[in-house]
């Protein structure tokens, strides 16, 4: 175990009337933080945890696949369901349209960096027009009772790094948290995060900052904390196979203290209780897919987990996915 040299009370965080348990957020990512890993999250001590963007136009249009990742269940509240669109009226009435659903805080996409996202002038792309991310904001907070946060980048690109300039914008339309990736969108996430940007949208703004990018461990947590005066600090790749993050982050915070990895029977018992989860909520031929990738997290530097990942890609069963495990054990 790894000791800090000081105690620290765990902060909760209030975000308009949602408080939080903790301050440490499971951050949106496509594919990545639907129901069952959500849960997961949870389970491990998570304040917060953002669902996988939603297109306000997948809503509008009654799109099917959009309607299975509205699915919230009762033990992962409180959540924040994210919205990704360009047009203020779309926007705003699909808000409207969804508000009595169980989620606690909505959140506006403005980090998005991929391309199909981009081109259509939303996520990132919102960046580089300060008025338009005013006007949304700005209708959506009128248009529903819950609180609204926005999820930005440093900028777009190194030409235009306007942070804290968007920040001041989404704070004065009336958002009640910005969340701030310290990459452009020209970095998707290569590089090292610019911690420093994170420091100055908190100096500029009254509202809660979240933090984010980078924070894989205890000590980074409590480093993006001091470097920054972030109130909140958002985990998301680094959730990635890794949901035990939350509980670590959290005894760090509590006593100082590191609790052990996990080890290879946990890890392996996480793995089948998640592909059990994933079979109840999405069936077994979605379900079983979609775990290949979380396996190859989940076993990423373990001894055996380059011949696993050839194996898992061809899995098609529980059955079968618990066999090839017995290699970890």
């Amino acid at each position: 175990m790894r000791q800090s040299k000081g105690k620290t009370a765990m902060k909760q965080l209030k975000i308009g009337n949602v408080t939080l348990d903790n301050s440490y957020i499971l951050g949106p990512m496509a594919g990545v933080t639907d129901l069952p890993f959500r849960l997961l999250c949870k389970e491990q001590g998570a304040g917060l945890l953002c669902m996988e963007m939603i297109s306000a136009k997948g809503i509008l249009y009654n799109n099917k696949n959009t309607e299975s990742l509205l699915q919230i269940h009762p033990d992962e509240i409180p959540v924040s369901l994210q919205l990704f669109g360009s047009d203020p009226k779309i926007v705003s009435e699909m808000a409207k349209r969804i508000e009595d659903r169980p989620f606690s805080i909505l959140d506006i996409n403005m980090g998005c960096p991929v391309p199909k996202v981009v081109r259509n002038g939303e996520g990132s792309a919102l960046m580089k027009q300060p008025k338009l991310v005013y006007d949304l904001v700005r209708a959506v907070v009128k248009a529903i009772q819950k609180p609204v946060t926005v999820k930005i980048r440093k900028g777009f690109d190194d030409g235009h790094i306007n942070a804290v300039e968007i920040a001041r914008i989404i704070e004065e339309a009336g958002a009640a948290a910005v969340a701030v990736h310290g990459r452009t969108r020209e970095q998707y996430y290569s590089g090292k995060a610019d911690w420093d940007i994170i420091r100055q949208v908190k100096e500029a703004v009254k509202i809660p900052v979240i933090g984010n990018g980078d924070v894989t461990s205890g000590e980074q947590a409590v480093a993006i904390r001091r470097q920054t005066g972030c109130d909140g600090v958002m985990i998301a790749r680094g959730a990635q196979g890794n949901p035990w993050i939350f509980s670590e982050l959290i005894s760090y915070e509590e006593n100082g203290i590191l609790p052990p990895r996990p080890d290879i029977e946990e890890i392996r018992t996480m793995m089948l209780r998640h592909a059990r989860l994933q079979i109840q909520y999405k069936g077994d031929y979605t379900g079983i897919r979609e775990m290949r990738k979380h396996v190859a997290w989940y076993t990423k530097g373990l001894h055996n987990a380059a011949r696993l990942r050839d194996d898992i890609n061809n899995v098609e069963s529980y059955e079968e996915l618990e066999k090839i495990l017995t290699v970890l054990a």
